[in-house]
C-alpha cells in the first residue's frame, strides 16, 4: 500500500509516518532526505521542479519495494501534497502497481505547527534548511483542498491516538 502523508509543514507527518512504519514494518520515503542524499548543498534549490523530481524517485523506490513485497506499507513523506497534481501522480503510480493507496492528512493549529517548526529549527533536527514559519504560511496560502478520499488526523492529540486512527484507515484497505 502507498500512503500519502499530506499536510502543512510542522503538522506531524513525519512523526506519524515513522510510528506507523515501525508498527507495520513499513518504509518511509522522505522527500527531504532524498533531496539531501542526491544533491550537494549548493545544488539544492527547493524548487517545484526539484520537489517533483524527488517525488518521482520516491515513487520509483516505492515500486521497487512493493514489487519485492506487495504487502508492504510505503509512506510518502516530506511533501505536503498541497497540489492536486502531486496527489494524482502518486495515485497513478499506486494504481499502475495495482496497489491500494490512502491519504492521511495531518492537521494541527497554526500555533502548534509554528512551535514545532521553530523547535526543530533551533535543534537542527530537520534536513530542509528552508523549513521555517514563512514556508508554512506560503504553503498554506496555496494549499489546494484534497479532493480524493482521505483521513484527517489532528496531530495535536497524543501520538497513540493518531496511530490508532491511522491504523483504522489503513486497515480498511
Amino acid at each position: 500500500m502507498i500512503v500519502l502523508m499530506a499536510g502543512l509543514p510542522g503538522c506531524g507527518k513525519t512523526t506519524l509516518a515513522r510510528a506507523l512504519a515501525e508498527r507495520l514494518s513499513g518504509a518511509v520515503l522522505d522527500k527531504d532526505q532524498v533531496r539531501a542524499a542526491l544533491f550537494a548543498p549548493p545544488d539544492i534549490d527547493y524548487s517545484t521542479g526539484q520537489d517533483d523530481f524527488c517525488q518521482r524517485l520516491m515513487l520509483e523506490a516505492a515500486a521497487f519495494l512493493l514489487k519485492k513485497d506487495p504487502r508492504r506499507f510505503v509512506f510518502l513523506d516530506g511533501r505536503p501534497f498541497s497540489r492536486g497534481y502531486q496527489i494524482e501522480e502518486a495515485i497513478r503510480a499506486a494504481e499502475a502497481l495495482r496497489q491500494p493507496w490512502r491519504i492521511l492528512e495531518c492537521v494541527c493549529t497554526e500555533e502548534e505547527a509554528r512551535r514545532r517548526i521553530e523547535t526543530q529549527a533551533a535543534a537542527g533536527e530537520h534536513p530542509a534548511s528552508n523549513r521555517d514559519y514563512e514556508l508554512y504560511r506560503r504553503v498554506k496560502a496555496r494549499f489546494e483542498q484534497i479532493a480524493r478520499p482521505k483521513t484527517v488526523i489532528d496531530t495535536s492529540r497524543p501520538l497513540a491516538e493518531c496511530v490508532h486512527q491511522a491504523m483504522k484507515a489503513l486497515d480498511s484497505a
